[in-house]
């Protein structure tokens, strides 16, 4: 028998963004979960939630690292299939008997929630035309904070209609398994050739090739301090007292949104990097040092908003640069993941360490996670302005036609 395909793009892209916000639902949905799941296994020790932690976060250094050598093996289609069976894995989740089940699972959908996000962008670059993938870009870069957002807002609803926190995460991974099966049915469009602006033969691109490539480390280290910064606000911020991290989410949303507009109307991504990273710094510093509540609620809306404003336009520069190919995009995508997680994860230990010093006060590390922060306009100085790329290319074919003529 044989099963219809999926050819639409548009469904495509529906089909990747409804499977990462699900992963969001059951990974948040799961961690919002924790002290239930812990409990009912008699679990109390904070070292032990503490290495749930640290599991989760080598999956994400670990997973996208792989993720684009899992890609070139089986296929970019295949991979993604196989992302998604991993996020199914969170079934166990509810389920597990023990600690050590509940560590495995964790740690496998994390594996494929880390995956997922590396192969977006090669689907992206095989289904959509030069054009449209900022909007695509734009869309699926907002995904996890939908799914963020539904959970921090409706999860005692969802508890309500299906009876129990058990049952929630349960739904969730059956859906899950059930996008993944939806995605066998799509069309193998694999993107072998260099994209439509470079009609260029295809160059092989390793990793050795994107360890060596400047750009990746500078696009990577651009990110990883607001990165850094994001985990932070989840991690320890509510500690600290400072519990505004929610409207960070739905200010993120309305960024991101609004993004994709300004990605669509101007070509040029380097200054809206440039100036959300200056704007980044000062709300970071007001949310973190200020000594009123309207101040730093203001500064989370703010923070929200220009941390995904410029998203759109960041997650574009590598669709754009020349001779990019679906092999090389998927490298970079994996290494600017791989490493921003590495140093995120270093960050993220310096900062609980200097509160741990300081017997609780966190001055120091606020002090430490703003000039982190800094690394997003610090990065713009040095990243390529891919309207150049474009303007060049629109200038030989000009001068092509006029020849011709």
């Amino acid at each position: 028998m044989n099963l219809p395909k999926i050819n639409n793009k548009y469904l495509v892209a529906v089909l990747v963004f409804v499977s990462y916000t699900l992963f969001a639902m059951a990974w948040v949905g799961g961690t919002a979960s924790m002290g239930q799941i812990m409990a009912s296994m008699q679990i109390d020790s904070l070292a032990s939630a503490s290495f749930i932690s640290g599991a989760v976060t080598l999956a994400k250094i670990v997973g996208t690292f792989i993720a684009a050598w899992l890609a070139v093996k089986l296929g970019v289609k295949k991979a993604f299939f196989i992302s998604g069976i991993l996020i199914s894995v969170g079934l166990l989740t509810p389920l597990s008997p023990n600690y050590e089940l509940l560590l495995v699972s964790r740690f496998l959908m994390g594996l494929g929630g880390a995956f997922m996000i590396v192969y977006f962008n090669p689907i992206v670059m095989a289904w959509f035309e030069p054009e449209e993938r900022p909007t695509i870009n734009g869309i699926n870069a907002v995904a996890f904070n939908v799914g963020t957002g539904i959970i921090l807002w409706q999860m005692s609803n969802f508890n309500t209609i299906t009876g129990s926190w058990q049952n929630t995460l349960l739904i969730f991974s059956l859906v899950s398994i059930l996008l993944s099966a939806t995605w066998l049915l799509v069309k193998d469009k694999e993107t072998n050739t260099a994209t439509q602006q470079d009609d260029e033969a295809r160059v092989s691109y390793s990793y050795i090739d994107g360890l060596k490539d400047k750009f990746n480390w500078i696009y990577a280290l651009t990110y990883s301090g607001i990165l850094a910064f994001y985990i932070c606000l989840f991690t320890f911020y509510p500690k600290a007292g400072i519990s505004q991290s929610a409207l960070v989410i739905g200010s993120g949303i309305i960024g991101t949104l609004a993004g994709i507009v300004y990605s669509k109307k101007f070509l040029a991504r380097v200054p809206v990097i440039r100036w959300s990273g200056l704007v980044i710094i000062f709300t970071v510093l007001g949310l973190s040092f200020g000594d009123t509540e309207w101040l730093q609620t203001t500064c989370a809306m703010a923070l929200g908003f220009f941390i995904f404003f410029p998203i759109t336009a960041l997650v574009t520069i590598p669709h754009e640069l020349p001779n990019m190919t679906g092999e090389r995009i998927t490298v970079v995508f994996s290494l600017f993941y791989s490493i921003s997680y590495l140093i995120a994860t270093v960050v993220l230990w310096s900062f609980g360490r200097l509160v741990d010093i300081n017997q609780g006060d966190f001055a120091s590390a606020f002090t430490l996670i703003t000039v982190v922060s800094s690394t997003f306009f610090i990065g713009s100085f040095f990243l390529p302005e891919t309207a150049n790329y474009k303007k060049a290319k629109i200038s030989s074919k000009q001068q092509e036609s006029s020849c011709e003529a």
